[in-house]
């Protein structure tokens, strides 16, 4: 069953992560690191940005985070563990291991569940990756974070620096399946913010290199980010529908205003597969707390949801306990 209103809010929630020039610090994937190099915006965005991002010329580009990379084939990958979603589903990975002081003892609990994300034929190079994954979250630590996070320059030494630690751990397909379509969008993000920093630019100047920013994307990248803005709309929307106990005929008028009638019925729609997953999460979250792992939860787990919805179980009900801890401090 497809779950669009949940993508809605995870590409919202990418968005708003994007949007702020990559201000996590080790709280999340996309946490920063502090480095030591600088390196001037790709392409068209360059001539904009050169009076106030100068590069080192003793840091050479090949490796560089912000030197151009190879296409990213839209196939998807022949490799089935290195696929979309990856990164994601470690992050679910390690946020079900809970917390450990002991990379040791955390990588122990990755062993006991990694089954429970990826299919048995991919467990042992899973597991392997992971434990990597480890590796690297805990080299982040060793950064330190940019005192200001709105300063273009300590942003961009923090980009290198993450991407400098990433290479030492991952391999090229890895390192794209795991970080290339964030990578773009915070290298997009990060022009966007050194040319409205850029004091030196008139207003016809500044216009000129937004747009050249937004034509360093690919229209892949370009389109997830439209996509993500109009869908961050319709959640927040929805989201306050929800707040209020907004019944069907109130829902259905507002949407069919702005959006039109056929998508307020389609919304309509979402709106009740919405609350059918919730149901089912519900149950199956009382049926493990209640009777533990086993064969009888397995049972349920498949009676409830389809070969697809159970890859995100585990993700919906972490993001639902990360969302209660929020609320709750």
């Amino acid at each position: 069953m497809a779950q669009p209103l949940r993508t809605w809010a995870v590409a919202a929630a990418l968005l708003a992560f994007t949007t702020a020039a990559v201000v996590w610090w080790l709280g999340g994937p996309a946490g920063l690191g502090a480095g030591d190099t600088h390196q001037p915006p790709v392409g068209a965005i360059a001539a904009a940005t050169s009076a106030q991002v100068q590069p080192s010329p003793a840091q050479g580009a090949d490796n560089s985070f912000f030197a151009r990379r190879r296409a990213i084939a839209t196939d998807g990958s022949a490799d089935p563990l290195l696929v979309h979603g990856l990164r994601d589903t470690l992050e679910a990975l390690l946020m079900e291991a809970g917390d450990a002081s002991d990379p040791a003892v955390l990588k122990q609990r990755l062993a006991a569940l990694v089954n429970q994300h990826f299919p048995a034929t991919l467990a042992t190079r899973a597991l392997a990756l992971a434990e990597r994954y480890v590796d690297y979250r805990v080299a982040l630590g060793s950064l330190r974070a940019p005192q200001d996070l709105t300063d273009p320059r300590a942003l961009r030494d923090a980009l290198e620096a993450r991407h400098k630690v990433r290479l030492q751990f991952f391999d090229d397909a890895e390192y794209d399946a795991l970080f290339a379509r964030e990578a773009d969008l915070d290298r997009y993000t990060l022009a966007r913010l050194e040319i409205e920093r850029n004091t030196q630019l008139s207003p016809e100047q500044r216009a000129q290199a937004l747009q050249a920013a937004d034509n360093e994307l690919s229209a892949e990248r370009r389109a997830e980010r439209s996509a993500a803005t109009e869908h961050m709309a319709a959640a927040a929307q929805t989201a306050a529908f929800n707040t209020s106990n907004a019944d069907e005929r109130t829902r259905y008028a507002a949407r069919s205003a702005q959006y039109g009638p056929a998508a307020a019925r389609a919304m309509a729609q979402l709106d009740r597969e919405e609350q059918h997953w919730n149901q089912r999460l519900d149950q199956y979250s009382q049926a493990r707390t209640q009777q533990g792992e086993g064969p009888g939860l397995q049972q349920l787990r498949q009676q409830l949801f389809s070969p697809e919805e159970q890859q995100r179980i585990d993700a919906a009900l972490a993001l639902r306990r990360l969302s209660a801890g929020a609320s709750g401090s």
